[in-house]
Protein backbone atom coordinates (compact mmCIF):
# COMPACT_ATOMS: atom_id res chain seq x y z
CA UNK A 1 0.00 0.00 0.00
CA UNK A 2 2.49 2.62 1.37
CA UNK A 3 4.82 1.51 -1.61
CA UNK A 4 1.81 2.34 -4.38
CA UNK A 5 1.58 5.52 -2.70
CA UNK A 6 5.32 6.38 -2.97
CA UNK A 7 5.42 5.22 -6.85
CA UNK A 8 2.02 7.31 -7.49
CA UNK A 9 3.87 10.75 -5.73
CA UNK A 10 7.01 10.14 -7.95
CA UNK A 11 4.77 9.50 -11.11
CA UNK A 12 3.00 12.70 -9.89
CA UNK A 13 6.04 14.52 -9.38
CA UNK A 14 7.49 13.69 -13.21
CA UNK A 15 3.92 14.81 -14.31
CA UNK A 16 4.63 17.29 -12.45
CA UNK A 17 7.42 18.60 -14.21
CA UNK A 18 6.49 18.13 -17.55
CA UNK A 19 2.75 20.01 -17.48
CA UNK A 20 4.92 23.09 -16.07
CA UNK A 21 7.84 22.82 -18.33
CA UNK A 22 5.35 23.12 -21.23
CA UNK A 23 3.18 25.68 -19.63
CA UNK A 24 6.22 27.77 -18.92
CA UNK A 25 7.35 27.60 -22.96
CA UNK A 26 4.01 28.28 -23.81
CA UNK A 27 3.19 31.46 -21.15
CA UNK A 28 6.70 32.47 -22.62
CA UNK A 29 6.64 32.08 -26.05
CA UNK A 30 3.18 33.59 -26.55
CA UNK A 31 3.91 37.42 -25.77
CA UNK A 32 7.29 39.28 -24.49
CA UNK A 33 6.75 39.85 -20.63
CA UNK A 34 8.85 43.56 -21.22
CA UNK A 35 6.08 44.62 -23.23
CA UNK A 36 4.23 44.57 -19.61
CA UNK A 37 6.30 47.71 -18.22
CA UNK A 38 5.35 51.18 -18.61
CA UNK A 39 7.50 53.16 -20.52
CA UNK A 40 9.30 49.87 -22.50
CA UNK A 41 8.55 51.85 -25.71
CA UNK A 42 10.50 55.03 -25.00
CA UNK A 43 13.78 52.80 -23.70
CA UNK A 44 16.82 53.02 -25.09
CA UNK A 45 17.77 49.61 -26.41
CA UNK A 46 20.42 49.93 -23.85
CA UNK A 47 17.86 49.77 -21.56
CA UNK A 48 16.19 47.21 -22.43
CA UNK A 49 19.43 45.23 -22.84
CA UNK A 50 20.05 46.06 -18.62
CA UNK A 51 16.21 45.09 -17.51
CA UNK A 52 16.49 41.86 -19.35
CA UNK A 53 19.41 41.18 -18.02
CA UNK A 54 18.09 42.17 -14.45
CA UNK A 55 14.92 39.95 -15.18
CA UNK A 56 16.71 37.29 -16.46
CA UNK A 57 15.23 37.59 -19.74
CA UNK A 58 18.51 37.27 -21.59
CA UNK A 59 18.99 33.39 -21.27
CA UNK A 60 18.15 30.12 -22.45
CA UNK A 61 14.49 29.21 -22.00
CA UNK A 62 15.52 25.99 -20.11
CA UNK A 63 18.13 28.08 -18.26
CA UNK A 64 14.51 30.25 -17.00
CA UNK A 65 12.52 27.52 -16.34
CA UNK A 66 15.19 25.81 -14.31
CA UNK A 67 15.65 28.84 -12.22
CA UNK A 68 11.97 29.81 -11.81
CA UNK A 69 11.38 26.01 -10.65
CA UNK A 70 13.98 26.50 -8.41
CA UNK A 71 12.23 29.61 -6.58
CA UNK A 72 9.02 28.38 -6.50
CA UNK A 73 10.62 25.34 -4.65
CA UNK A 74 11.48 28.05 -1.97
CA UNK A 75 7.75 29.40 -1.98
CA UNK A 76 8.58 32.16 -4.23
CA UNK A 77 6.63 32.46 -7.37
CA UNK A 78 8.18 35.96 -8.44
CA UNK A 79 6.56 39.11 -8.98
CA UNK A 80 3.53 40.16 -11.02
CA UNK A 81 4.68 42.28 -14.09
CA UNK A 82 1.70 44.34 -13.82
CA UNK A 83 0.45 44.84 -10.37
CA UNK A 84 3.97 45.03 -9.02
CA UNK A 85 3.02 42.30 -6.18
CA UNK A 86 4.06 39.02 -4.95
CA UNK A 87 2.35 36.38 -6.73
CA UNK A 88 1.74 34.42 -3.82
CA UNK A 89 0.72 36.97 -2.17
CA UNK A 90 -2.04 37.85 -4.74
CA UNK A 91 -2.91 33.81 -4.74
CA UNK A 92 -3.27 34.02 -0.96
CA UNK A 93 -5.66 36.70 -1.52
CA UNK A 94 -7.69 35.02 -3.38
CA UNK A 95 -7.42 30.94 -2.76
CA UNK A 96 -9.88 31.22 0.27
CA UNK A 97 -13.08 32.21 -2.53
CA UNK A 98 -12.13 30.04 -4.79
CA UNK A 99 -12.16 27.19 -2.23
CA UNK A 100 -15.22 28.45 -0.59
CA UNK A 101 -17.11 28.56 -4.18
CA UNK A 102 -15.16 24.82 -4.98
CA UNK A 103 -16.26 23.54 -1.95
CA UNK A 104 -19.86 24.37 -1.84
CA UNK A 105 -20.33 23.47 -5.71
CA UNK A 106 -18.78 19.90 -4.76
CA UNK A 107 -20.79 19.09 -1.87
CA UNK A 108 -24.03 20.33 -3.47
CA UNK A 109 -22.84 18.12 -6.68
CA UNK A 110 -22.38 14.99 -4.51
CA UNK A 111 -25.50 15.53 -2.88
CA UNK A 112 -28.04 16.04 -5.69
CA UNK A 113 -25.99 13.36 -8.20
CA UNK A 114 -26.45 10.83 -5.22
CA UNK A 115 -30.17 11.31 -4.78
CA UNK A 116 -30.75 11.69 -8.49
CA UNK A 117 -28.76 8.51 -9.57
CA UNK A 118 -29.98 6.35 -7.16
CA UNK A 119 -33.84 7.35 -7.08
CA UNK A 120 -33.60 7.05 -11.21
CA UNK A 121 -31.90 3.50 -10.55
CA UNK A 122 -34.61 2.47 -8.05
CA UNK A 123 -37.40 3.56 -10.45
CA UNK A 124 -36.53 2.90 -13.56
CA UNK A 125 -38.16 3.64 -16.52
CA UNK A 126 -40.61 5.85 -14.63
CA UNK A 127 -41.56 9.55 -15.49
CA UNK A 128 -38.68 10.36 -12.70
CA UNK A 129 -35.89 8.46 -14.69
CA UNK A 130 -36.76 10.19 -17.98
CA UNK A 131 -37.24 13.27 -16.55
CA UNK A 132 -34.09 12.80 -14.70
CA UNK A 133 -32.37 11.81 -18.12
CA UNK A 134 -33.74 14.07 -20.26
CA UNK A 135 -32.36 17.24 -17.83
CA UNK A 136 -28.77 15.05 -17.68
CA UNK A 137 -28.69 15.11 -21.57
CA UNK A 138 -29.59 18.44 -22.06
CA UNK A 139 -27.10 19.76 -18.55
CA UNK A 140 -24.28 17.26 -20.43
CA UNK A 141 -24.41 19.23 -23.82
CA UNK A 142 -24.59 22.69 -22.80
CA UNK A 143 -20.89 24.18 -22.25
CA UNK A 144 -21.03 25.66 -19.04
CA UNK A 145 -20.74 29.65 -20.60
CA UNK A 146 -23.88 29.06 -21.88
CA UNK A 147 -25.33 27.68 -18.56
CA UNK A 148 -24.04 30.21 -16.59
CA UNK A 149 -24.66 33.54 -19.29
CA UNK A 150 -28.38 31.86 -19.14
CA UNK A 151 -28.77 32.14 -14.94
CA UNK A 152 -27.53 35.43 -15.24
CA UNK A 153 -30.01 36.55 -18.05
CA UNK A 154 -33.34 35.00 -16.05
CA UNK A 155 -32.07 34.93 -12.00
CA UNK A 156 -30.63 38.69 -12.50
CA UNK A 157 -31.38 41.01 -15.67
CA UNK A 158 -35.02 38.83 -16.03
CA UNK A 159 -35.73 38.93 -12.25
CA UNK A 160 -34.30 42.83 -11.74
CA UNK A 161 -36.43 44.35 -14.60
CA UNK A 162 -40.21 42.19 -13.14
CA UNK A 163 -39.18 43.75 -9.42
CA UNK A 164 -38.67 40.61 -8.36
CA UNK A 165 -35.61 39.62 -5.42
CA UNK A 166 -32.75 39.07 -8.31
CA UNK A 167 -29.21 37.73 -7.75
CA UNK A 168 -25.77 39.73 -7.87
CA UNK A 169 -23.86 39.12 -10.76
CA UNK A 170 -20.49 40.55 -9.43
CA UNK A 171 -18.48 40.50 -6.23
CA UNK A 172 -15.63 42.03 -4.73
CA UNK A 173 -13.67 40.04 -1.47
CA UNK A 174 -14.91 43.27 0.85
CA UNK A 175 -18.62 42.92 -0.34
CA UNK A 176 -18.81 39.33 2.25
CA UNK A 177 -19.05 41.71 5.71
CA UNK A 178 -21.44 38.53 6.55
CA UNK A 179 -22.15 34.89 5.24
CA UNK A 180 -25.77 35.37 4.62
CA UNK A 181 -24.15 38.21 1.91
CA UNK A 182 -21.55 35.77 0.50
CA UNK A 183 -24.28 32.82 0.39
CA UNK A 184 -26.02 34.96 -1.78
CA UNK A 185 -23.39 35.81 -3.95
CA UNK A 186 -22.81 32.22 -4.35
CA UNK A 187 -26.12 30.81 -5.72
CA UNK A 188 -25.70 31.72 -9.28
CA UNK A 189 -21.89 30.57 -9.68
CA UNK A 190 -22.51 27.18 -7.74
CA UNK A 191 -26.12 26.59 -9.83
CA UNK A 192 -23.85 27.17 -13.24
CA UNK A 193 -21.44 24.43 -11.64
CA UNK A 194 -24.31 21.82 -10.51
CA UNK A 195 -25.84 21.81 -13.59
CA UNK A 196 -22.80 20.73 -15.49
CA UNK A 197 -21.40 18.42 -13.42
CA UNK A 198 -24.62 16.38 -11.64
CA UNK A 199 -25.75 15.84 -15.44
CA UNK A 200 -22.95 13.56 -15.86
CA UNK A 201 -22.49 12.07 -12.20
CA UNK A 202 -26.41 11.14 -11.79
CA UNK A 203 -25.57 9.43 -15.00
CA UNK A 204 -22.72 7.54 -13.98
CA UNK A 205 -24.20 6.65 -10.27
CA UNK A 206 -27.75 5.18 -12.30
CA UNK A 207 -25.81 2.53 -14.44
CA UNK A 208 -23.59 1.65 -11.97
CA UNK A 209 -26.95 1.35 -9.46
CA UNK A 210 -28.58 -0.30 -11.75
CA UNK A 211 -25.58 -3.05 -12.78
CA UNK A 212 -24.97 -3.35 -8.79
CA UNK A 213 -28.97 -3.85 -7.97
CA UNK A 214 -29.19 -7.17 -10.33
CA UNK A 215 -26.38 -9.15 -8.47
CA UNK A 216 -26.75 -11.95 -6.50
CA UNK A 217 -25.00 -10.65 -3.76
CA UNK A 218 -28.16 -8.01 -3.21
CA UNK A 219 -30.88 -10.64 -3.77
CA UNK A 220 -29.37 -12.62 -1.06
CA UNK A 221 -29.42 -10.05 0.89
CA UNK A 222 -33.23 -9.25 0.84
CA UNK A 223 -33.41 -13.30 0.94
CA UNK A 224 -31.64 -13.16 4.81
CA UNK A 225 -34.79 -10.57 5.91
CA UNK A 226 -33.24 -6.92 5.15
CA UNK A 227 -35.03 -4.52 4.01
CA UNK A 228 -34.65 -2.89 0.77
CA UNK A 229 -33.83 0.56 2.34
CA UNK A 230 -31.27 -1.59 4.53
CA UNK A 231 -30.20 -3.16 1.62
CA UNK A 232 -29.81 0.04 -0.89
CA UNK A 233 -27.52 2.44 1.17
CA UNK A 234 -25.82 -0.96 2.84
CA UNK A 235 -24.84 -2.88 0.35
CA UNK A 236 -25.69 -1.34 -3.36
CA UNK A 237 -24.56 2.32 -2.93
CA UNK A 238 -21.44 2.15 -1.20
CA UNK A 239 -20.21 -0.99 -4.51
CA UNK A 240 -22.11 1.58 -6.96
CA UNK A 241 -20.12 4.69 -5.86
CA UNK A 242 -16.55 3.42 -6.73
CA UNK A 243 -16.93 4.51 -10.45
CA UNK A 244 -18.51 7.28 -9.20
CA UNK A 245 -15.71 8.23 -6.87
CA UNK A 246 -13.03 7.59 -9.78
CA UNK A 247 -15.27 10.01 -12.40
CA UNK A 248 -15.60 12.94 -8.68
CA UNK A 249 -11.87 12.39 -8.45
CA UNK A 250 -10.46 12.79 -11.62
CA UNK A 251 -12.85 15.63 -12.84
CA UNK A 252 -11.68 18.08 -10.13
CA UNK A 253 -9.63 19.40 -13.23
CA UNK A 254 -12.84 20.28 -15.08
CA UNK A 255 -14.18 21.18 -11.65
CA UNK A 256 -11.27 23.95 -11.60
CA UNK A 257 -11.47 24.55 -15.47
CA UNK A 258 -15.40 25.45 -15.08
CA UNK A 259 -14.51 27.43 -12.02
CA UNK A 260 -12.17 29.74 -14.11
CA UNK A 261 -15.42 30.72 -16.40
CA UNK A 262 -17.91 30.86 -13.99
CA UNK A 263 -15.56 33.05 -11.62
CA UNK A 264 -15.22 35.41 -15.16
CA UNK A 265 -18.79 35.36 -16.36
CA UNK A 266 -20.16 36.28 -12.56
CA UNK A 267 -17.05 38.21 -11.57
CA UNK A 268 -16.54 36.09 -8.26
CA UNK A 269 -13.01 37.43 -7.01
CA UNK A 270 -11.44 33.27 -6.95
CA UNK A 271 -8.40 32.26 -8.37
CA UNK A 272 -10.35 31.88 -12.02
CA UNK A 273 -10.78 35.71 -12.08
CA UNK A 274 -7.19 36.39 -11.06
CA UNK A 275 -5.90 34.19 -13.99
CA UNK A 276 -8.25 35.02 -16.64
CA UNK A 277 -7.15 38.99 -15.68
CA UNK A 278 -4.03 38.34 -15.51
CA UNK A 279 -3.42 35.91 -18.68
CA UNK A 280 -4.76 38.84 -20.54
CA UNK A 281 -2.29 40.75 -19.59
CA UNK A 282 0.69 38.52 -20.62
CA UNK A 283 1.81 38.69 -17.34
CA UNK A 284 3.19 34.81 -17.27
CA UNK A 285 4.53 34.91 -13.26
CA UNK A 286 0.89 34.71 -12.30
CA UNK A 287 0.01 32.53 -14.83
CA UNK A 288 2.35 30.36 -14.15
CA UNK A 289 1.49 30.59 -10.36
CA UNK A 290 -1.87 29.95 -10.63
CA UNK A 291 -0.91 26.69 -12.93
CA UNK A 292 1.83 25.40 -10.52
CA UNK A 293 -1.31 25.33 -8.05
CA UNK A 294 -3.74 23.98 -10.30
CA UNK A 295 -1.62 21.28 -11.72
CA UNK A 296 -0.46 20.04 -7.84
CA UNK A 297 -4.13 20.08 -7.11
CA UNK A 298 -4.96 17.76 -9.90
CA UNK A 299 -2.54 15.43 -9.04
CA UNK A 300 -2.91 15.45 -5.54
CA UNK A 301 -6.55 14.59 -5.65
CA UNK A 302 -5.88 12.14 -8.68
CA UNK A 303 -3.96 10.23 -5.52
CA UNK A 304 -6.41 10.37 -3.13
CA UNK A 305 -8.75 8.96 -5.82
CA UNK A 306 -6.44 5.95 -6.40
CA UNK A 307 -6.10 5.61 -2.41
CA UNK A 308 -9.63 5.73 -1.73
CA UNK A 309 -10.28 2.88 -3.75
CA UNK A 310 -9.82 0.41 -1.14
CA UNK A 311 -11.82 2.08 1.61
CA UNK A 312 -14.82 1.44 -0.47
CA UNK A 313 -13.39 -1.62 -1.62
CA UNK A 314 -11.37 -3.92 0.37
CA UNK A 315 -11.25 -6.42 -2.70
CA UNK A 316 -9.15 -3.86 -4.27
CA UNK A 317 -5.14 -4.57 -3.08
CA UNK A 318 -2.74 -1.81 -4.39
CA UNK A 319 0.62 -3.24 -4.60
Amino acid sequence: MWAYIVRRIIQGVIVLFIVTGVCFALTRLSSDPMAQYAGVQRMTEADRARMRERLGLDQPLAVQYVRWLGLALEGNLGQSLFSRQPVLKLIQERLPMTLILMITAEVVIVIVSVALGTLSAVKQYSWFDNLVTSFSFVGYSMPIFFIALMLMLIFAVKFKAWGLPYFPTGADIWDFKDPAAMAWHLVLPVSALVIIQTAAYSRYLRSSMLEVLSQDYIRAARARGLSFNQVLLKHALRNAALPFVTVLGLDVSFLLAGAIVTESIFAWPGMGRLFWEYAQRGDYPVVMGVLLLVSTAVIFFSIITDVAYTILDPRIRLS
